[in-house]
């Protein structure tokens, strides 16, 4: 019986997609005691685990190698052996389309293997963030096309990732999770085996309702961006320094969360989760103001960082057209390689379009695809700050000397407050404006 396995470790997990949000999941309860086959569609990754060898930032390979040579982690592309498994949790990409519609096609793909594979006493969770809806709409019924009944032959359930990448305090252990079940069975049995591996499991009344709690936080965080991403044109506009304004208002020691602004939304979950709700309402005969709002604010950040940019030039009778700008960083925050929807990608391409000579250095990142073509990354060199008409600061990576930065850039536009007011960084710079 399932319920019995759960108790006593014995139940088998599959994890449907090795990425950021899977292979961390399979590793922890690996190293919780569980046997667990982690099912990946690309043969290069599976291989790569199966040596013990992680792509992932946030998984190193001292802690995956152990697992791998103790038998109790393996990755493969055979997904006949789902119908070995007790507990299958899918873990795979929920793109927005181009008119910002859910693509759904990932998880229907690992839903409907999942299907062809499904049998009695098995317990099937998504984790991929969606629209609330999904898992009773989309999953439920594909996995019950083949004759077994959710709730009665197998069970079915939704936990939302809450993954933040190299995050140094929480990882999927100290991370609280939510379960929502199709019915209670199902949301019990989900909480029962999650607790093998996470500290703290809050169960909510239904699949809809953890669905929704997963968007309600990052549309709290999209909402709230926004918010101080338009102050920060505000306080432009007035004068104001907006770094100086948000942290006096941060001294407040209730009712004010910090946000900060920045060139523009990037990852996977903040640019995007909030429009999964905004859609899903449209089908009820509803605007989410609020979202399409802040989304409307967020997405123009690079036009505005580019606006600051030709404004520096300006002042210098110089244009954006013909300039050399350097950019530092183009990953999407702060010590990660992610480049997911980076808004430094598109100031790159919108300062390209206007004519500059554009070139980057990121610690984290080599290269990246550009177009049809690859643009490798500089070294962060005394002459190519010199060399840039300006220099562009679109992440704050602690690997980055700032103050060399400082001392050698003939012009520096800080979209990331990496050089503070009054600091002794700020007052090295020769020319700074800050976002």
């Amino acid at each position: 019986m399932l319920r019995q396995k759960i108790i006593d470790k014995t139940a088998k997990f599959g994890v449907v997609g090795m990425g950021y949000v899977g292979l961390p999941l399979g590793v922890e309860f690996a190293a919780s005691g569980l046997h667990v086959v982690g099912f990946e569609v690309d043969d290069a990754k599976a291989q790569s685990l199966n040596r013990g060898e992680s792509y992932i930032e946030d998984i190193s390979s001292e802690q995956l190698k152990p697992l791998v040579d103790a038998g109790v982690f393996s990755a493969t592309t055979d997904f006949d052996a789902i119908s070995d498994m007790d507990v299958i949790s899918i873990c795979v990409p929920t793109p927005l389309s181009k008119t910002r519609d859910p693509d759904m096609s990932y998880v229907m793909q690992a839903t409907e293997a999942i299907a062809k594979r499904l049998r009695k006493d098995q317990l099937v969770v998504l984790e991929s963030t969606t629209y609330p809806g999904t898992t009773e709409e989309l999953v439920q019924p594909t996995l019950e096309a083949g004759g077994l009944k959710a709730g009665k032959d197998f069970y079915l359930a939704f936990s939302p990732e809450r993954v933040d990448p190299r995050n140094p305090t929480y990882g999927i252990r100290n991370t609280p999770k939510v379960v929502g079940g199709v019915d209670e069975e199902s949301g019990d049995l989900t909480k029962l085996f999650y607790s093998i591996g996470i500290d703290e499991v809050m169960q909510v009344s239904s699949a809809a309702a953890a669905e929704m709690s997963k968007l309600l936080e990052n549309t709290f965080r999209s909402v709230n961006i926004g918010l101080v991403n338009e102050l920060a044109i505000m306080c432009d506009r007035l004068g104001c320094d907006v770094w100086e304004v948000i942290d006096s208002a941060a001294t407040k020691p209730f009712g004010f969360m910090k946000f900060v602004p920045g060139p523009g939304l990037g990852g996977h979950c903040i640019p995007i989760d909030p429009f999964y709700l905004s859609w899903k309402l449209r089908t009820l005969n509803y605007r989410a103001r609020f979202i399409e709002l802040a989304g409307e604010i967020n997405s123009e950040m690079p036009d505005y960082v580019v606006r600051l940019v030709g404004d520096t030039l300006n002042d210098e009778r110089k244009s954006v057209n013909g300039a050399k700008i350097l950019m530092v960083g183009v990953a999407y925050k702060n010590d990660v390689a992610d480049m997911r929807e980076s808004p430094a990608l598109d100031i790159f391409k919108l300062l390209e379009d206007r004519g500059a000579e554009v070139s980057y250095t990121d610690p984290y990142v080599s290269s990246f695809r550009h177009g049809d073509g690859i643009v490798e990354g500089v070294p962060l060199t005394e002459e190519a700050l010199r060399a840039a008409d300006c220099v562009v600061i679109t992440c704050k990576h602690t690997d980055v000397d700032f103050s060399f930065v400082a001392r050698h850039a003939r012009s520096i536009v800080d979209t990331r407050n990496a050089l503070p007011r009054g600091s002794e960084n700020a007052k090295l710079a020769k020319r700074l404006v800050r976002l």
